[in-house]
């Protein structure tokens, strides 16, 4: 269970984040020397499983037991007319997850992933951030927890999904708070919204940070623009790295809740790659800042985790070709 019962507490989970094992990245980056292929020609896919096994502690690993958690929360700014959809369609994604119904069901059983959701108050939403904080610190706290002890320590890989009506516009808003530059920047049209309805989220995503931008670290700026589901990501995410459980991240939202771990505590996302780069025009300017390539591009925009999810496929072939190929000596192949 978790450590912490403040702001303050995280940040010192944060700064006592464990790093990789460096005798197995060093067992990997030999074994990777001697395996039945020229010199870099699995390109990505050499790079990832090094990491991967470092994560692990095994410089020949395997993945036998990922985890897909969706988190839902609802949004107070969704009263501003931010979304194309009412905020009902998060409770009943919420049972469809639930029921195996959703594009996200679908892909964590072809990865062979466990999938879990935790909707978090879906009867009380944030507070509009248009007027004042969405949570206190205790409410974020509470969602933090939830998101850490979601996690289960006996994963060896770990996608983090989303569902909440509005929550694009929170990302959006924590984004332009951590990175700058202007509103339009970081606001997309989300589940659709058209040419009116964006001018106006955008409108909303300049009022939140103008009320609440700079006002602390990460942490803050995940409590005055986030919402629970945000929150629950980034306390998984963190849990992650205290299990050395790697992570895939998903789209836009997911990104977003991590930069907040980012810019808390630098190098906290060590243990993370980027599963996609979505449809959402502000990913990839949020990938940059984040210094992440992502493997996949393929136009998504669904959220869910779904991305990573899909992802966690390049993952574990390059895991099948680091740990199950033979070496030089083993097929008795001449190494030049």
């Amino acid at each position: 269970m978790t450590g912490f019962s403040s702001f303050e507490d995280f940040r010192v989970l944060l700064a006592a984040g464990l790093g990789p094992d460096t005798e197995a990245v060093d067992g990997a980056e030999a074994r990777n020397g001697q395996l039945t292929k020229p010199p870099g020609a699995l390109g990505r896919l050499e790079d990832m499983a090094i990491w991967y096994a470092g994560w692990r502690g095994d410089a020949q690993p395997q993945i036998s037991a990922p985890q897909v958690i969706v988190f839902a929360g609802n949004h107070g700014v969704t009263a501003r007319g931010v979304s194309a959809f009412p905020a009902e369609v998060t409770v009943q994604m919420v049972a469809n997850f639930q029921g195996g119904g959703a594009a996200i069901n679908q892909l964590a059983k072809l990865a062979g992933a466990r999938m879990d959701v935790h909707a978090l108050e879906l009867d009380r939403p944030t507070q509009d951030f248009t007027q004042g904080p969405a949570m206190d610190e205790p409410e974020c706290v509470v969602a933090l927890k939830t998101g850490w002890d979601a996690v289960d320590p006996q994963a060896d890989l770990l996608v983090v999904g989303e569902m909440g009506i509005g929550n694009t516009t929170s990302a959006a808003a924590i984004a332009h708070a951590l990175f700058g530059g202007a509103s339009a920047d970081w606001t997309g049209r989300g589940t659709g919204v058209d040419d009116a309805g964006l001018t106006l989220k955008t409108d909303v995503v300049a009022e939140a940070v103008a009320l609440h931008g700079g006002a602390g670290d990460g942490l803050d700026t995940l409590a005055r623009l986030g919402g629970r589901e945000l929150a629950a990501m980034a306390g998984a995410i963190a849990a992650a790295r205290a299990h050395r459980i790697p992570v895939i991240l998903d789209g836009f939202i997911c990104c977003a809740a991590a930069a907040c771990l980012d810019r808390t505590q630098a190098g906290a996302l060590d243990h993370c790659i980027a599963g996609h780069e979505s449809a959402e025009q502000a990913h990839k300017a949020v990938l940059a800042q984040l210094g992440k390539t992502p493997l996949l591009a393929l136009g998504l925009r669904l959220g869910e985790g779904s991305g990573a999810a899909l992802a966690i496929q390049v993952l574990k072939g390059a895991i099948a070709c680091h740990s199950g190929m033979a070496t030089f000596a083993e097929a008795g192949v001449s190494d030049g």
